[in-house]
């Protein structure tokens, strides 16, 4: 047995792996595409073989990591691994025992949390949080995903505790993912943005970003193809993200009038890519509508990057 533990960040488009040494310096990693076909037994497939990947590049065999840590989407239990109501991932229609299943398959301990919870533990241990006692995470990428660390612990309620991206930002507003509406995952997560590029397609509006995505050989308007359409200047992709940053800056201003934090971190897929000039629209739209104006938290960029809900998820697996 090593002393290289594990970590996966589990996407609604991709499966990040690392494998970290006991200094949290990473040894290997590797990327797969989500699986769009197969169930929560096929997502569990593609994280043991990405896992493994990323193992391999690190110079070890899986069964070889002390521990597992998995940072997934849904209502997560963390005490039995049961994954529910992820519903950015394909065919996740019932709960799932996704962490028994990983561990039967790679022989090593895992443990289970939620995707942006593990990251934002990430950042407050490594990251761009290190210096708050107190820090919002907020994950912009297939959809809006939320961490809470208060009086520097983790904040996980009942167990779905940080689920930002399903805060009511206009009543009655557009049809979210998770069926509901108004949801300020309805308006930024990529998944839904994306629904509402290809709706105004039918309608006969133009666009590059369907073209930028062909021409990438990808299959969904990933972060780099939104970033390839703002470069560009497509007026669809302006006016969709411009409608995306009103409400997370709506949405997170309204949690930080309940909470109170120091600071708001920003990560996920296309707040990573789209980097520190939309980190810091999102800051200005959130100033209109914070209660107390003159004492705004910190709000800034991920550090860890792409690697950072890995990471997290790493750090999550040395308590299991």
């Amino acid at each position: 047995m090593s002393d290289a533990k594990g970590g996966v960040d589990l996407g609604g488009t991709k499966i990040q792996a690392v494998v970290l040494d006991r200094s949290n310096e990473v040894l290997g990693q590797a990327r797969n595409p989500t699986p769009t076909s197969g169930g929560p037994e096929g997502v569990a497939a593609a994280i043991v073989e990405t896992l493994v990947e990323a193992a391999g590049a690190a110079g070890l065999e899986a069964a070889e990591l002390t521990a597992v840590g998995v940072g997934s989407p849904g209502a997560v239990d963390s005490g039995s691994g049961v994954v529910a109501s992820a519903g950015n991932l394909p065919g996740w229609d019932s709960p799932f025992p996704l962490g028994p299943t990983l561990q039967a398959a790679l022989d090593t301990k895992v443990a289970l949390g939620n995707d942006v919870q593990v990251a934002i533990e990430g950042e407050f241990a490594l990251g761009a949080g290190r210096d708050f006692s107190s820090l919002l995470g907020v994950f912009w990428g297939t959809g809006v995903g939320g961490g809470l660390v208060l009086d520097r612990r983790p904040w996980l309620g009942r167990g779905a505790a940080g689920e930002i991206g399903h805060m009511v930002v206009r009543k009655g507003g557009a049809i979210c993912t998770c069926g509901r509406r108004g949801c300020m995952e309805a308006y930024a997560g990529r998944a839904a943005m994306e629904a509402r590029a290809r709706a105004l397609v039918k309608e006969g509006e133009p666009t590059k970003l369907f073209e930028i995505m062909e021409e990438r050989g990808r299959t969904r308007l990933q972060s780099g193809v939104w970033a390839r359409a703002l470069k560009r200047e497509d007026p669809m992709a302006v006016a969709l993200v411009d409608r995306a940053i009103g409400a997370l800056g709506a949405g997170i201003a309204s949690a930080v009038n309940l909470l109170d934090v120091e600071a708001v971190v920003i990560g996920g897929g296309l707040g990573t890519r789209l980097g520190v000039p939309y980190v810091k629209r999102i800051e200005n739209a959130m100033g209109p509508h914070l209660f107390v104006p003159e004492r705004p938290p910190t709000v800034a960029l991920a550090a860890l990057g792409d690697l950072g809900g890995a990471i997290g998820a790493a750090l999550l697996g040395e308590g299991a």
